[in-house]
């Protein structure tokens, strides 16, 4: 049976390691000096931890989860712990990255067939596991190709993850662990949080599966073809920010002759401040206006019919104005006489075929 009195100085170890783990979680960012510090600082507490749990062996193969100690159960994530830790280094080229996350699988491994030693990989785990195990290349949590299969998995495992984050918080929350230190309620949130750490080897597992194959595909250093500026570093060529003598079609020679004769094409353009500031810029141009605006700018200036287009009222004569109904009776009588003297149709000389 596991001893509850383990040496003191694993669990000032493991309380050290866990301090720099939580420094490194809360780091702001991963490219400061300080994290790449702290991670290899923790890294080097657990593997600390680690082999101290060897010496006293802390574990054994034939016993039960209920024969370990609540005060040992912390120390079963440790393996866990390594890997995420080592997944997480920064600043590495293809080649070292495989290396590392070679190493990363190696640790969650280890954790697994730790915990599933003790009977902790519990349903849907134990499924994953059996899948992992028989192919661990090909491994992801959502198998198959069938969209609608992958997207109900995606969301189960979502769900799953969010009971047991939420489960391991309400826990935390109870007084009786963070007050009286109830031994049945720490027991069950370090059971809690290995299930959780069992979820999430999981997810590294298939995240590890996709990124490997990228690594594998990228380009080695060696075979990187080589540019102009390689072989001449006075080459200049493929920089961007080019003098302007060089950025003139047909540069070479004086542009204009000495009464002021353009010799070659040539365009004016701007300061170099502008055409550092156009590099960046769409290759169309940006609208000045919105549609409201535009609208409202023709509206003004009389290109926009009003009314819907319907057809203006017919004018009518006056009745009472005498004049105006001479001048329209002349006019409709005129009209009369010209259509008796011209035949419809009499003027297309074009169709007379």
């Amino acid at each position: 049976m596991a001893s509850s009195d383990e040496p003191q100085s694993l669990r000032a170890v493991f309380e050290a390691a866990e301090a720099k783990r939580q420094e490194v979680n809360e780091a702001p960012t991963a490219t400061s000096p300080r994290y790449a510090e702290d991670l290899a600082a923790a890294l080097k507490l657990y593997t600390q931890a680690l082999n101290q749990i060897s010496a006293v062996s802390l574990f054994s193969t034939n016993e039960g989860i209920e024969d370990v100690a609540t005060s040992s159960l912390p120390y079963l994530l440790v393996d866990f712990y390594i890997a995420e830790l080592v997944q997480r280094t920064p600043h590495l080229k293809p080649k070292e990255r495989l290396q590392v996350l070679g190493q990363a699988r190696s640790a969650y491994e280890k954790f697994l067939s730790l915990v599933d030693g003790y009977g902790l990989v519990n349903a849907p785990y134990n499924k994953l596991l059996e899948r992992y195990r028989d192919d661990e290349d090909t491994f992801a949590v959502v198998a198959g190709t069938d969209m609608a299969a992958k997207r109900e998995g995606k969301i189960a495992n979502f769900k799953a993850e969010k009971a047991l984050k939420d489960k391991l918080q309400t826990l935390k929350r109870n007084p009786r662990y963070l007050e009286h230190g109830d031994e049945e309620l720490v027991r069950e949130v370090h059971l809690t949080s290995i299930q959780f750490s069992i979820h999430n080897t999981f997810q590294a597992l298939d995240s590890l599966n996709r990124e490997l194959p990228l690594l594998r595909s990228a380009p080695s250093p060696t075979t990187a073809p080589k540019t102009s500026a390689d072989n001449d570093p006075t080459d200049t060529s493929f920089r961007l920010d080019q003098p302007l003598s060089q950025l003139r079609a047909g540069a070479g020679g004086p542009l204009l002759s000495t009464k002021g004769k353009p010799l070659q094409p040539f365009t004016l353009v701007g300061s170099r401040a502008d055409l550092a500031r156009g590099v960046f810029r769409p290759g169309h141009n940006l609208p000045t206006m919105s549609i409201d605006e535009y609208l409202e700018e023709e509206r003004r200036r009389g290109g926009i019919i009003e009314g819907g287009g319907t057809e203006p009222p017919k004018w009518e004569v006056d009745e009472d104005d005498m004049e105006a109904v001479d001048r329209e009776t002349y006019k409709a009588r005129h009209w009369d006489d010209f259509k008796d003297d011209n035949r419809k149709g009499s003027g297309n000389t074009l169709n007379m075929g």
